[in-house]
């Protein structure tokens, strides 16, 4: 099955479900991982992150900040932007990534925290503004922009995919699928796709996998709590 990002967040999102998802899932292996990307309508006067957060401070509840919904990763990541500067952003939610897309480029809302490969096109089109990225290193995609953690120190998040089997499933047959996904990730050409794409590969252990989705899901856990996001 096909694991991501959102998977560690609905794990405390969502109280009825009927697994646990560190008890129940085993990540057999790491695909690709990104940053997100903080960007602003044009017209908003910030070409940093430290210039965003003093006009929010400057203008607090006026910045609109769009989502693709509530729970979703960008949801969380500006929440976690919220967390860790103190800003009053209000959280507008979408039903999905286009339409959000279209109200930041038309200047209805303000601010967004959009997974890369999503809204790196619109970026180099000039019709967003990227003030940094989300990951504790810069990106190869876009590597004039900053990490927010430059700015907002200790600041990281990041969109990932992996590959996942209940768990129980064979310790042989989890190390052979996750040596047949570190093979393909070593591959040039998929390097040099996903590097396009502002996307790294992941290649962990199996040992690896089960400490990332734990930290994963204990990270959004924290977040989700905090900023009290309850599902639709």
């Amino acid at each position: 099955m096909a694991l991501a990002t959102v998977n560690a967040i609905n794990a405390t999102l969502y109280e009825n479900l009927n697994y646990d998802f560190i008890r129940d899932i085993v990540l057999v292996a790491g695909i690709g991982q990104g940053p997100a990307v903080m960007e602003v309508n044009p017209k908003v006067p910030a070409n940093t992150v430290a210039e965003f957060i003093a006009y929010a401070k400057a203008t607090p509840g006026k910045i609109n900040m769009g989502s693709a919904g509530i729970g979703t990763p960008q949801h969380v990541v500006g929440e976690l932007f919220k967390m860790m500067t103190g800003v009053n952003m209000v959280h507008v939610p979408y039903h999905g990534v286009a339409p959000e897309l279209t109200d930041l480029i038309a200047g209805q809302i303000q601010v967004s925290f959009d997974p890369i490969q999503g809204s790196i096109g619109y970026i180099k089109g000039g019709m967003l503004r990227p003030l940094a990225v989300t990951t504790t290193t810069r990106t190869e995609a876009l590597p004039s922009v900053p990490t927010v953690g430059e700015f907002v120190p200790g600041f990281e998040a990041r969109t990932w995919q992996g590959l996942g089997a209940p768990a129980g499933t064979p310790p042989e047959i989890v190390k052979i699928l996750n040596k047949e996904v570190n093979d393909i990730l070593a591959d040039p050409r998929l390097r040099a796709r996903f590097a396009d794409l502002g996307i790294v590969p992941m290649p962990l252990t199996p040992a690896e996998c089960q400490r990332f989705i734990t930290a994963e899901t204990e990270k959004w856990a924290k977040v989700m709590k905090f900023a009290g996001i309850k599902p639709e």
